[in-house]
């Protein structure tokens, strides 16, 4: 599965890249959707967040994972 992803340009610093901007997403949905408020709209909000930023750890492992490929088959 990596090889097809590196095959296809995906290349770990794209992959960095987006688990650093999925950090910064997950801050900015839970701002801006109510996460800072108490109740319903407040704990949807930092839900929502909170699985915007769990996409972090993923593609930290995919560029790790691309990282350490060899260039052999």
């Amino acid at each position: 599965m990596l090889r097809k992803l590196k095959a296809l340009g995906f290349s770990a610093n794209l992959s960095y890249a987006l688990g650093f901007a999925s950090v910064i997403g997950s801050i900015i949905v839970w701002l801006t959707q109510g996460g800072t408020d108490g109740g319903e709209a407040g704990a949807a909000g930092e839900r929502l967040g909170i699985f915007v930023g769990l996409w972090a750890p993923t593609f930290m492992a995919i560029g790790n994972g691309i990282d350490n490929l060899s260039d052999t088959k």
